[in-house]
Order: C-alpha cells, then sequence, then structure tokens
C-alpha cells in the first residue's frame, strides 16, 4: 500500500475539483478511473480500467488530500499509482504545491 499526500496551492479546495473532474470525463465516455462504492462526503474510491486495485480518496484538513493506493499485485500497484499521479498532474499541475508518497 502506498499513501499519497497532496498539498494545494493557497488552499484551494482540490479534493472537490478532482471528483468533479473525475466524474466528468467519465460522463463523456472517456476516461480510465470509475467510482465506485456508495457517495460520501469528503471521500471516494475509484477504480481503474486497467489495474487491478482502488485509490481511496479523503479530505483532509486544510484541503489536504489524502489517496490510499492499494492492490493485490505489485505491479498493478505500481500502474495504479503512476495512473493516478499522471490524473493530477495533468489536470491539476498547476494547483498542486507538494506531492508526498509513504511506503507501507
Amino acid at each position: 500500500m502506498k499513501i499519497v499526500e497532496i498539498a494545494p496551492r493557497r488552499k484551494l479546495p482540490i479534493y472537490a475539483a478532482l471528483v468533479k473532474r473525475e466524474a466528468e470525463i467519465r460522463n463523456n465516455g472517456r476516461g480510465t478511473f470509475s467510482r465506485k462504492g456508495r457517495v460520501r462526503a469528503g471521500a471516494a474510491t475509484w477504480s481503474h480500467k486497467r489495474f487491478k486495485g482502488t485509490v481511496s480518496l479523503s479530505r483532509g484538513n486544510t484541503e489536504l488530500v489524502s489517496a490510499k493506493v492499494r492492490s493485490p499485485t505489485p505491479d498493478d500497484e505500481g500502474g495504479l499509482l503512476k495512473a493516478f499521479l499522471g490524473f493530477v498532474d495533468r489536470h491539476f499541475g498547476t494547483q498542486v504545491a507538494t506531492i508526498t508518497i509513504h511506503y507501507h
């Protein structure tokens, strides 16, 4: 399991923007991530089309976003992490101050 912490610039609401952007892409019939499970305030779980596993997002204090990347196989976990970081960089690269990855 890997935990990714995303700190936005100037306390921008990046969690809401991530969830909204994923929904927009999915509603247009594109994208590789899809939301699964029930809708909860401040938390979401995404799965990927190609890689097994999930990315569990949660909003923390001061708009810090925490994402737990889990997969049963190390190869899929690495691919899932790379895909998630690519999504964040592509759509919100200018709004992110730091990204920290904790390996567990």
